[in-house]
């Protein structure tokens, strides 16, 4: 029997982790079986289940994937094409209320919780290697301002839905240019 390639296993993993991306998006997590994801992804249950063992496993295979463009430099402008592009996939793909389910998600599962502080660190980490060096000694502060008001613009995107987001640019630039 020949051997299956390495890089047909990986897609075929990212094939289960896509399809669970777009139910849990849109159906949450509750609201999402193993059987839809099965259905979704158009693969056999032998096929999600050499994967991942779980519905569990694949939330967090999902939430270690999400990573999102983070701003080259601290400006109006990059700072805009951040939202923008959080915007855009909240809009193209549901990602605001998949963010959404997996912060509620991270409050009871003590493994998902810790993926989330993982990322989040290395979001503000990020974000504070950016920070003017006039605003070095607020390079910390700066930085949990950036993912508040990201979370904080992610979060009203899945409950809002779509708006601007002008007033987060503004705050953050405000905040930064201080």
């Amino acid at each position: 029997m020949p051997k299956v390639s390495q890089e047909h296993l990986d897609a075929r993993r990212q094939q289960i982790v896509d399809a669970a991306r777009v139910r849990f998006a849109g159906h949450g997590f509750a609201r999402t079986s193993m059987a839809d994801i099965v259905a979704a992804s158009g693969l056999s249950n032998g096929a999600i289940y050499r994967y991942f063992t779980s519905k569990d496993d694949l939330i967090v295979a999902v939430c270690e994937q999400g990573t999102d463009a983070l701003p080259s430099e601290l400006t109006a402008t990059t700072i805009a094409a951040f939202f923008d592009h959080v915007r855009a996939r909240a809009a193209e793909s549901g990602h605001a209320r998949l963010v959404a389910q997996i912060y509620a998600e991270a409050a009871v599962s003590p493994a998902l919780a810790e993926i989330v502080r993982e990322q989040l660190a290395s979001v503000r980490a990020h974000v504070a290697g950016l920070v003017p060096a006039r605003r070095r000694a607020d390079a910390g502060q700066i930085a949990e301002a950036f993912v508040a008001l990201s979370m904080s613009y992610n979060q009203q995107l899945a409950v809002r839905g779509d708006f601007d987001p002008a007033p987060f640019t503004a705050a953050l630039v405000a905040i930064i240019d201080r």
